[in-house]
């Protein structure tokens, strides 16, 4: 096994500082692609999608909730498949409380080819209460490029895409794919894709961060259970 060289404290410390600069240095090119991620263009969705979940039948603007933007994370879950995907299943392990993300007016939740029917005993033994949705039967994993065709057949891929909603319109902002999920899990991470972002007063660009009249989101900071929607 190749370990780390041993030195003293103060070599340590030189070394550290060095680092240090280097993340700091990608900590604002990362404020930087964000904010430029947050200035892409938007595009309508005029598809009527239909999916199933726990309460039936769901068009896309359902699975809003009522809040104004949706992230969707694309989990592996072919039709013809017993379980869930290995790997989409400790990405989803790795998510934490909903409710972070729920006062920040943002809906998150997966969506799989599979029929409900299967996707409902996994999510039961995997213990998870997040929204997840059956899209069977519709093209949505494919128009999002979940889906994909190769060499005649169809081929599964993890990826997450974003929506903003304006009332009943419905705009689709972000997607990325595979290695693109690298480091997504917390609130912020999801939160970076999204085109209002954070919604705190320092993102850019400006004007979003009270866009639909909340406080922006440092000062929306709970306890998980003290949240008000």
């Amino acid at each position: 096994m190749s370990l780390p060289e041993i030195a003293s404290r103060e070599e340590w410390r030189t070394a550290r500082q060095e680092l240090l600069l280097k993340e700091k240095a990608a900590t604002r090119a990362r404020d930087a692609l964000n904010a430029e991620r947050r200035r892409l263009p938007m595009v309508e969705v005029d598809t009527e999608y239909v999916f199933e979940g726990g309460d039936g039948k769901a068009t896309l603007l359902d699975l809003f909730e009522g809040r104004h933007q949706l992230i969707v994370y694309h989990f592996m879950f072919a039709p013809e498949w017993d379980t869930g995907c290995r790997s989409c299943s400790a990405f989803l392990d790795q998510v934490g409380h909903l409710a972070h993300l729920h006062a920040r007016g943002t809906t998150f939740a997966a969506v799989s080819r599979a029929p409900y029917t299967r996707i409902l005993p996994f999510k039961a033994r995997m213990g998870w209460t997040l929204p997840w949705y059956s899209a069977s039967g519709d093209d949505f994993n494919r128009d999002f490029e979940a889906t994909v065709e190769h060499e005649g057949q169809f081929v599964e891929r993890p990826g997450v895409s974003c929506f903003l909603r304006d009332r009943d319109r419905v705009f689709h902002t972000y997607s990325t794919y595979e290695r693109g999920l690298d480091g997504l899990g917390s609130t912020t991470s999801f939160l970076d894709l999204t085109a209002l972002g954070r919604q705190e007063e320092w993102e850019e660009p400006k004007g979003r961060a009270s866009a639909f009249g909340a406080p922006a989101g440092s000062k929306r900071i709970r306890y998980h259970d003290e949240y008000e929607e």
